[in-house]
């Protein structure tokens, strides 16, 4: 008997499962490493079902017009940077990533088809085959059509080329690198449809609504609670979610309780993203800036779409959370003085709010939805670094709220917001100090 043959005797039989195990698992993982890491080709895309002319002017006005609804200059347009030149920087939890020039430019879409330009859209894959980054959200542009990709790529072959260099992303090992791109779209990326979805028990205005909310206007961008790698199992969830760099948290639009709007009207809906304010709401914040940029120059028709889908969007069951803790009598003593020094002028002395001319200026406190969220978080942006509407042209001269982020400590601002939140028929969870603390930002001090 060979020795072989007598230490495969003496061997356990477990124990020989278990090192066979251990092969095919590192097996496995050098073909998964591999199958990551190997360079991608730019996938195949077909031809347009319909030819675009790219120089017409109706084209051209209408790609305008669509990069209106998707807000593209938010994210492509440098501060004090010509239109569309890119550069700007946008902070991740994972490093800064800057927007890319889509102007004609050599640096831009300059040596881009309209092909190359919709596997991007489509696909969030570069004409050299590279993977973008996420940052980019091509889980909602993957529901743009291919007509309105060509248009959009003849807009942006319209404007003045610029040849600014943009920066390259500074993005931290190995969120960096094409295999951590290909792992993320693996777990969190399915393209779209080619063709845009229809049904004969949706209206034409619902499919467009929900065309505009998932795609163009790519709400659930901020609207999508994310994990630890920036993704979530529903890319077009609208839940809510923290806005990590900027600290804001961007409420659910599925619960009234946070921004649903399901018991609203359409004409108030409309009214709100036409003017920045309706009923008792003014948009603040990123929204704020939304409005400005974007939803105020929408079309009626689409805003009434848009409309018509979010308040048909499900309303989550119940919630069975705890009532919350009461507050200390220290932080209420404390928290009535802050308010009564820095907020009664504007917000009333019971919170009621102030009107100007018949028209909502400044907001009331009471039963207001951005006071009674979980998340403290908008309440703490709002004070330390003001609140601000966007200027429309139903609401040209918004009132302001200055900030008070060197007046208020973190205690003393954790005291008043935690008046606020449980007065006048409130009911919140006090904020304390920490919480300050770590929504303040860098800037704060």
């Amino acid at each position: 008997m060979s020795a072989a043959t007598d230490l495969q005797r003496r061997t356990p039989r477990w124990a020989r499962l278990a090192k066979l195990t251990t092969l095919v698992t590192v097996v496995v993982g050098v073909l998964v490493l591999g199958w990551l890491a190997w360079p991608a080709t730019p996938i195949a895309v077909a031809p347009a079902a319909q030819a675009v002319d790219l120089r017409d002017p109706n084209t051209i006005e209408r790609g305008r017009y669509l990069s209106v609804l998707g807000n593209c200059q938010a994210c492509h347009t440098a501060r004090g940077g010509a239109p569309f030149a890119g550069g700007y920087a946008l902070s991740t939890p994972f490093g800064t990533v800057y927007g890319s020039n889509l102007t004609p430019g050599n640096s831009g879409l300059g040596p881009w088809s309209a092909d190359d330009f919709w596997r991007a859209m489509h696909h969030g894959q570069g004409p050299d085959g590279r993977w973008l980054n996420p940052a980019f959200p091509y889980n909602n542009t993957t529901w743009i059509t291919r007509e309105d990709s060509d248009a959009l790529y003849a807009y942006f072959r319209s404007l003045p080329p610029a040849e600014e260099a943009v920066p390259e992303h500074d993005v931290s090992w190995p969120y960096n690198t094409q295999l951590a791109l290909k792992a993320w779209r693996t777990l969190y990326f399915s393209p779209g449809p080619e063709t845009p979805p229809t049904s004969a028990a949706r209206a034409p205005e619902m499919l467009r609504g929900a065309y505009l909310v998932n795609g163009l206007g790519h709400c659930s961008a901020c609207h999508v609670p994310r994990n630890a790698l920036g993704g979530q199992g529903d890319m077009l969830g609208l839940s809510g979610g923290l806005i990590p760099m900027q600290r804001w948290y961007a409420p659910s639009l599925l619960d009234p309780a946070e921004a649903g709007l399901q018991e609203w009207s359409i004409d108030d809906i409309v009214a709100l993203f036409k003017d920045g304010r309706a009923r008792d709401a003014i948009v603040s914040g990123p929204m704020a800036e939304v409005v400005q940029h974007s939803t105020q120059h929408w079309t009626t028709q689409d805003l009434t779409a848009m409309a018509t889908y979010l308040r048909q969007l499900p309303v989550p069951a119940p919630s069975t959370t705890e009532k919350p803790p009461a507050p200390d009598t220290r932080a209420l003593t404390a928290g009535g003085q802050q308010y009564e020094q820095h907020c009664a002028q504007c917000h009333g002395p019971q919170g009621e709010g102030m009107k100007s001319n018949g028209a909502l200026a400044y907001p009331a406190l009471v039963g207001n939805r951005a006071v009674t969220m979980a998340s403290p978080a908008n309440l703490v942006q709002i004070v330390l670094n003001g609140g601000f509407a966007p200027a429309t042209e139903g609401h040209p001269r918004p009132f302001g709220m200055p900030p008070f982020v060197l007046q208020l400590s973190d205690s003393e601002l954790a005291d008043v917001l935690t008046y606020v939140r449980t007065q006048w028929g409130n009911q919140a969870a006090p904020v304390s100090a920490l919480d300050v603390q770590q929504l303040r930002g860098p800037l704060g001090r």
